[in-house]
């Protein structure tokens, strides 16, 4: 990944006494997976141009790293050594500290200066309408931004563009306010960090944040984001740095949780899921693809549990769960009761087997078509509890969401969506194949002809 930071200041060779970097020195630094180097592929008195260059270790990153994969190769293929993320912070604090703390040994009236400065990154990864997002961050700051979004694949145009983007700033500024903008912004956009996010990470923020932050009109969203939305550690942040507001700003993003669950479908989804659970008379129960902990707290709560366990494959998911679960607070008899893990639905896993029931919430959607196949030989043929409750989307319910463009699906990782009918055709080829009878559920208020949003089988073995 690599970082250009160009000024035509005059003379332009300030640029290196501000960033402590002589112009004629190839300098490299370590860190925790591979190595910083920087460097000026330009410099003169009219126009000076700095590079920050990673080389991340995939290997090591590996070894060593913390990681928020999507399927099951995820830790060795991603796109972790190749966009600017939680690495280019770090390489930052490293390479640029008495910058980024605003002193400047040689020349320290230039610390004040306001410098005409232009950024170009190279590939930054943001989520869907990511680049909505990238303007609300850097455009408050008075940087005009220039994007420019990258196909998936040139080749084929008809897979549509991908999440990544270059990225071209450009402002009048200080220093070292540049550097901590780019500090904080840059993994923000990102839905992953390398290393793990603890309360020690709420004052690297608010240091570096000190200054713009506060007046920043995204500020709860930059937060949250920077800490992945931990809610716990998101809540102190704002608690700091909010001051004489706080209790407002608190109390407005409780309200807001509490109605988004209200209004969320999932809510309902998971309280049927729960209900159909407890009518099987299932003891020994299985999440699969159970995300930051949802269901299992509501199945936790309910006695006739006795063995719990959760699966997904994104470990960042699984470390959400369990701080959701109040996990390290619980009794060492409730600890007992629960148990999460890594793992994929598309490979046989002897962990899976012998449990009463489980339950597949809005899961299969996410699996290429051509893995489900797989899918059902791990959960039915080899796993095989003896209840399957599953829900997936309703593609016919998709019309009644105004906002929501024809043929789009609900969310750009549901790799398909189903009708009522094709529902029904690939539960019934699950009887046939494994000794399962299967029941239909709507699930979410029905609308006549298109039916409910989300849509449950459950299937029962040897019945």
């Amino acid at each position: 990944m690599l970082l250009n930071i160009t000024t035509t200041h005059k003379p332009a060779t300030d640029l290196g006494y501000l960033m402590h970097k002589h112009p004629d020195k190839f300098q490299s630094f370590e860190l925790s997976v591979g190595e910083a180097h920087v460097f000026y592929p330009e410099v003169s008195e009219d126009k000076a141009t700095l590079s920050l260059l990673l080389d991340i270790d995939p290997i090591e990153m590996v070894r060593g790293g913390r990681h928020d994969n999507n399927f099951a190769l995820g830790h060795y293929v991603n796109d972790r050594p190749y966009v600017a993320s939680s690495f280019m912070s770090v390489a930052l604090a490293k390479a640029f500290s008495s910058a980024m703390n605003g002193k400047c040994k040689d020349k320290p009236e230039l610390v004040e200066v306001k410098l005409p400065y232009e950024v170009s990154i190279s590939v930054v990864p943001a989520p869907r309408g990511g680049e909505v997002m990238i303007r609300k961050f850097f455009e408050p700051l008075g940087y005009e931004v220039d994007l420019m979004r990258h196909e998936l694949d040139p080749k084929f145009p008809e897979w549509g563009e991908s999440k990544y983007y270059t990225l071209k700033l450009k402002n009048v500024i200080k220093t070292r306010d540049l550097l901590s903008h780019l500090y904080v912004l840059l993994p923000t956009l990102d839905s992953d960090k390398h290393y793990f996010v603890n309360k020690e990470e709420i004052d690297k923020l608010l240091q570096k944040g000190e200054g713009w932050l506060k007046q920043h009109p995204e500020r709860e969203l930059i937060i949250k984001r920077y800490l992945l939305n931990f809610n716990y550690l998101a809540k102190q942040a704002i608690e700091r740095i909010s001051e004489g507001e706080t209790e407002e700003v608190i109390e407005e993003l409780e309200t807001n949780e509490v109605k988004e669950k209200k209004e969320s479908m999932h809510e309902k989804r998971l309280n049927l899921t729960l209900e159909k659970l407890v009518a099987s008379g299932a003891e020994r129960v299985l999440d699969l693809g159970c995300g930051e902990g949802r269901l299992l707290r509501k199945l936790i709560k309910n006695k006739q549990f006795t063995e719990i366990v959760g699966m997904d494959v994104s470990y960042g998911e699984l470390l959400k769960a369990k701080e959701r679960l109040y996990y390290d607070d619980m009794s060492p008899k409730q600890q007992e009761r629960i148990k999460l893990f890594q793992g994929s639905l598309t490979y046989k896993d002897a962990r899976l087997e012998g449990f009463d029931a489980a339950a597949v919430v809005e899961v299969i959607e996410h699996l290429d078509l051509n893995r489900l196949r797989a899918f059902e030989r791990v959960l039915f043929e080899c796993a095989q509890p003896k209840t399957v409750v599953l829900t997936t989307p309703n593609k016919e319910y998709n019309v009644m969401w105004e906002q929501l463009p024809a043929e789009e699906m609900r969310h750009n990782d549901h790799r398909f969506e189903w009708t009522r009918q094709e529902f029904m055709d690939w539960a019934q080829s699950i009887t046939e194949k494994y000794q399962y009878t299967v029941v239909f559920l709507p699930v979410g208020e029905e609308v006549e002809n298109i039916g409910a949003p989300s849509q449950m089988a459950i299937f029962t073995y040897g019945n």
